[in-house]
């Protein structure tokens, strides 16, 4: 087991499994040490309640930086989740030149849209200066809408096929993306893949589980939590997909049939699963 440091700046809610609110526990559960930095404050997320607070920390960002650089605080990997507004993307721009160890790793989720749709808030702009983020980061981690709005290609929610998931890669290398994990490709009706994709020597490889109907909010932040664990303890880029994939589907398997559980997955059940993987 490493011992090492991620920063992740992310949205937290009170009371709904995403964001900061899985990223700690889950990063934590990996072994590896975990900084936050929130970007706002919810009473609840925003998926299925109204009314929720919100409180927006954006001019916090940059004391806090300023702070740990005053400490000498450095860390060994950035990994971003929700980020509100353009000007936050700009923090982390400079979070990555004033915080980060030599070597220490980006990781983005790109998370701005899902199910062919940009999420509340965002436009063009903010897509363009996501885009731009993925482009200097060394790992993204974008499902196929968002691949979609950042290359401009076609958003195809299903039914895909190789040239078309490629096209999305090569698209996305082209922006200067290094090495992409590429969620949501259904291939077939009954299995849903992830692909991972080394820009430099265009190698494609994936990694498969069974596809269940069930949606719900914080799955996509609970992967990349697990994925930056399992990469941040030295297993390689499809072992660390392919953990988080498993992950996530036996979350939700823990999920299923719990109607009241309507604000995201029990992944707290399958915490003893992703540590098992971990000390193989």
């Amino acid at each position: 087991m490493t011992d090492q440091k991620v920063l992740t700046i992310q949205d937290i809610s009170c009371m709904g499994q995403c964001s900061l609110t899985v990223a700690l526990p889950i990063i934590s559960a990996c072994g590896i040490e975990t900084v936050i930095l929130p970007s706002a404050v919810l009473s609840t997320h925003t998926g299925g309640f109204t009314g929720f607070t919100f409180r927006d920390l954006t001019e916090d960002i940059p004391g806090i930086m300023a702070h740990w650089m005053k400490e000498g605080l450095k860390f060994d990997c950035l990994y971003t989740g929700y980020l509100g507004s353009v000007l936050q993307i700009e923090y982390v721009r400079q979070l990555a030149r004033n915080v980060l160890n030599p070597g220490a790793k980006l990781i983005v989720d790109p998370a701005m849209a899902d199910n062919g749709q940009l999420y509340h808030g965002f436009d063009e702009v903010f897509v363009e200066k996501m885009a731009e983020l993925c482009g200097n980061a060394d790992i993204i981690l974008p499902n196929v809408t968002e691949a979609s709005f950042m290359t401009g290609l076609e958003c195809r929610l299903d039914r895909h096929d190789e040239e078309y998931i490629l096209s999305l890669l090569r698209a996305l290398a082209a922006r200067g993306a290094k090495k992409i994990i590429l969620k949501g490709i259904r291939y077939t009706e009954s299995e849903i893949s992830v692909a991972v994709y080394e820009s430099e020597t265009q190698v494609l490889s994936y990694y498969t589980t069974d596809y269940i109907p069930y949606l719900s909010h914080g799955t996509g932040d609970c992967y990349a939590a697990a994925f930056t664990g399992a990469i941040m303890q030295g297993r390689s880029d499809l072992e660390a997909a392919g953990i988080a994939a498993d992950f996530v589907v036996e979350s939700i398997k823990r999920t299923l049939g719990d109607e009241n559980h309507r604000y995201g997955v029990k992944f707290e059940k399958a915490l003893p699963l992703l540590v098992k993987e971990l000390n193989r």
